[in-house]
């Protein structure tokens, strides 16, 4: 093992990159077949915690592994490649929550023998999310859980969760992704991403891939350079930017709870701007791209004093937001103070 759990029997079975514990210790287990009748995968959100589940259980049921590998060929494998295989389930969260009938449903079920497959695999997203009602009815299935189960949990690494359930299960961290890990799984998601995006979307999600690419989906980027362009625009000021402002500061308003991952992009713009010159010339980093000296000429020549006062009007409006403030009004603001 390189610390990549490789389930690729097929190509539609994807690479897991990172979590170099979690695969050491599956891989133990496998390998000895001694697996766990509980296992929590607690980590952050977007680094791989589903898609490690769907991988192991391809693999307990595949006829034919190899090694760590689901075959991708057997009729196990092809029902979980088409979302068929009845002894595969899901129970996320609705409406924020796992409701206990859910949980209550679940555990009758694992009273009859799994359909076809050897064993059944059940998947319980989130379980942090649940209430004390429902946490309290799995606990039960916990204690005496009948055999031919697998339950995999996850959760967030950051939120409490009862001591008894953690007990009941064999505990897998999960971790941040590398910046690099991130980029490359971007750019496989999204062949049509270029490299400056993509380690700008790396950057701002902070090792989580998954959120990279929610962030992707709305058109975080696209609205990022249409603020940067206004700032850019040597013709812009004060006096004649007002309409152009109050349309930007409706689209950022629309990101809804998006608008603060804005609000980080523009603070790592300015931050680096803030970058030491490279070899002494006037070459700034942005992103992964350097921004030539030309264009920094069309920056209105601000200087270090210029830029951290725009971090701070950045930080200000976070604040806002936190404060209940109309959204709107806080991006119209917010721009103003940058224009200046």
């Amino acid at each position: 093992m390189t610390g990549q759990l490789d389930l690729t029997g097929a190509p539609s079975f994807p690479r897991l990159l990172g979590q170099e514990k979690a695969c050491r210790l599956l891989e133990r287990s496998l390998v000895s077949d001694r697996l766990a009748h509980a296992y929590l995968f607690r980590g952050p959100d977007g680094v791989g915690k589903r898609l490690f589940a769907e991988r192991l259980a391809a693999r307990v049921n595949c006829a034919d592994p190899a090694g760590l590998e689901p075959c991708g060929r057997c009729g196990s494998c092809r029902k979980f490649l088409s979302s068929n295989q009845p002894d595969f389930q899901v129970i996320s969260p609705e409406k924020g929550t796992i409701k206990i009938d859910r949980i209550r449903a679940m555990s009758r079920s694992l009273g009859f023998p799994p359909y076809e497959s050897r064993v059944r695999v059940i998947l319980i997203e989130d379980i942090h999310t649940m209430r004390a009602a429902a946490a309290n009815s799995l606990l039960k299935t916990l204690e005496e859980p009948p055999a031919q189960n697998l339950l995999i949990l996850t959760a967030d690494g950051g939120r409490e969760l009862l001591d008894t359930i953690c007990s009941r299960c064999q505990v897998l961290p999960f971790f941040s992704l590398s910046l690099p890990q991130t980029v490359a799984i971007l750019q496989k998601e999204l062949p049509e991403l270029g490299a400056e995006e993509a380690g700008l979307l790396a950057r701002l999600a902070e090792g989580s891939p998954g959120r990279a690419l929610r962030l992707h989906r709305a058109d975080l980027l696209e609205l990022r350079s249409e603020v940067l362009q206004l700032l850019m625009d040597p013709a812009m000021s004060l006096d004649n930017a007002s309409g152009r402002v109050l349309l930007v500061a409706e689209r950022m308003s629309a990101l809804g709870d998006e608008l603060l991952s804005l609000f980080a992009l523009l603070r790592l713009w300015f931050r680096d701007l803030l970058a030491p010159d490279v070899g002494g010339s006037s070459v700034v980093i942005q992103g992964s791209v350097p921004i030539s000296a030309l264009a920094r000429e069309s920056l209105k020549h601000w200087n270090s004093r210029d830029l951290f006062a725009r971090l701070q009007a950045v930080d200000r409006a976070e604040q806002e937001l936190a404060r209940q403030c109309n959204r709107t009004l806080v991006c119209e603001i917010l721009l103003f103070h940058l224009l200046q």
